[in-house]
C-alpha cells in the first residue's frame, strides 16, 4: 500500500536514500566497535572492552530505530554488508590491530564524522525533503554521536 504521509514521492525516495546512507555508516561503525571491544588489549583493558561493548549496543539500537525509519516511509530496507560497504563514508580496518589510544582515536574520528553526516541530513530532510520527522529522528542521533565523542575525547584528554 502506497505511503500517503503529506510528503512527495520524490521526497520520501530522497529521504529514504539518505537514511540508507546512515544506516551503512551506523552498520560499519558498529562492526569496528565490535571488533575494537573483541580485541582490545593493554593496562585499561577491562575500562575499554566495557566501554566500546556499551557502544556497540548503543550502536545496535541506532541501526534499528533507523532501519524503521525506512520502513516508516514506506520502502524496504537493505542489509547486506555488500550494500552498507558500497554507501558507508566510515572506512573498515581490515587486519589492523591498533594500541587502545589509536582505537580511541579512530572511534573518535568516526562518531564526529557521523555528526557532521546527520547535521547535513538534519538540513537536507527539513529544507529540501520537507521531512520533518526525518529531520527529529536525526537530531536525536546526532545528539547520541556527539556524547559519544565526547565521552571518547575525555579519554584523550
Amino acid at each position: 500500500m502506497k505511503t500517503n504521509i503529506g510528503i512527495t514521492d520524490k521526497n520520501l525516495q530522497n529521504s529514504t536514500t539518505l537514511l540508507s546512507g546512515i544506516l551503512s555508516n551506523e552498520m560499519v561503525l558498529y562492526t569496528k566497535t565490535r571488533k575494537f571491544h573483541w580485541n582490545v588489549a593493554g593496562e585499561s583493558f577491562m575500562e575499554l572492552h566495557k566501554l566500546f561493548e556499551k557502544q556497540y549496543k548503543e550502536l545496535e539500537e541506532a541501526i534499528d530505530e533507523v532501519a524503521e525509519r525506512i520502513g516508516k516511509l514506506g520502502f524496504n530496507t537493505i542489509g547486506t554488508m555488500q550494500e552498507f560497504l558500497s554507501l558507508s563514508t566510515i572506512k573498515e580496518r581490515p587486519d589492523k590491530y591498533a594500541q587502545p589510544k589509536d582505537l580511541l582515536k579512530e572511534l573518535l574520528t568516526d562518531h564526529e564524522t557521523m555528526v557532521v553526516i546527520l547535521r547535513k541530513g538534519i538540513d537536507e530532510s527539513s529544507d529540501k525533503n520537507k521531512d520533518a520527522g526525518t529531520a527529529d529522528f536525526l537530531t536525536g542521533l546526532m545528539e547520541q554521536h556527539e556524547t559519544t565523542a565526547w565521552i571518547l575525547r575525555r579519554y584523550l584528554n
